[in-house]
């Protein structure tokens, strides 16, 4: 297995991590297709602080590209260099990884020509998450071709496999105490630092409080009266809709299930439906908290 890049933040004097008020995260998506002519890259990765996407990579242009007006304008030449040779040795080890999972799954014979004869997809998720009071916890996961497949433990440095098939890799991987020893140092110590610099370039922007619009709409079909409670353009993600009846919460299995969707503007959008009697409508109220 390939051995992880060095953390292009990494400060040669190390102090203590404070962040703003409430919970953060840092993470980095990575996906990748084994033949790259199906609209999937051979690898491509995505960074995202808490729910802004902020870079993207790809192989083939092998460069960070800011993709957060608040990155551009705070971040220096060098910060952007270094983060692109970051993800250019992400970009090795995905490569390296894949081929190690396909090899153990059998999937890696090439036809007489020296293609591949299908298709395999891996995808990655890394990152950590910090706390209101603090308090991290770093997340590795592996999928291929769409199933759970390994993950990786900190706390006792080897990967659980999701799947029999992951037994192999995750036997292969666990011989390595090195990598697993910068995996474990990236997600407690290397990721909240990184985390630490992006909230300090975003600040003013993910920091930021945007209220949501809330309206109740309701539609009668088949003797049903189906109430849909919307909040739009709010920030951050997090929020709570419930339903009340006679100011008291509903049970959840009475409630569709809440959905929230990005607008694409950075805000987003939720809503929550219920099903009532017609006549009824007036017991019900939409609660949100945001």
């Amino acid at each position: 297995a390939a051995p992880l890049p060095p953390s292009p933040f990494r400060s040669p004097q190390r102090c203590p991590l404070t962040f703003p008020p409430g919970s953060h995260s840092l993470r980095y998506l990575f996906m990748g297709a084994s033949v790259p002519d199906l609209g999937l890259p051979l690898f491509e990765a995505l960074g995202y602080v808490d729910d802004q996407l902020f870079v993207s990579y790809s192989h083939e242009s092998r460069r960070a590209e800011p993709r957060a007006q608040w990155v551009q304008g705070g971040a220096t030449s060098q910060l952007w260099l270094q983060l692109s040779q970051s993800l250019k040795g992400w970009d090795h080890m995905f490569i390296v990884d894949f081929w190690t999972i396909m090899d153990n799954h059998n999937h890696s014979k090439v036809t007489k020509l020296g293609v591949l004869s299908e298709s395999h997809t891996l995808q990655v998720i890394l990152g950590c998450e910090v706390q209101e009071d603090n308090s991290t916890r770093g997340f590795w996961k592996y999928g291929y071709d769409g199933q759970n497949h390994l993950e990786f433990c900190p706390e006792t440095l080897d990967w659980r496999a999701a799947e029999p098939k992951a037994q192999a890799t995750k036997l292969e991987w666990e011989v390595n105490k090195i990598r697993a020893k910068q995996n474990r140092a990236f997600l407690e110590r290397d990721c909240p630092e990184q985390l630490q610099r992006l909230l300090e370039l975003g600040r003013g922007v993910l920091d930021r409080r945007v209220p949501p619009l809330v309206e109740v709409t309701q539609r009668v079909a088949s003797a049903v009266s189906t109430l849909r409670c919307q909040a739009l353009n709010f920030y951050p993600q997090n929020i709570t809709m419930k339903w009340l009846k006679d100011g008291q919460p509903l049970d959840a299995k009475d409630v569709e299930p809440k959905d929230v969707l990005p607008n694409g503007d950075g805000t987003y959008q939720g809503w929550a439906a219920l099903a009532v009697a017609p006549g009824e409508e007036q017991r019900y109220t939409c609660q949100v908290e945001h």
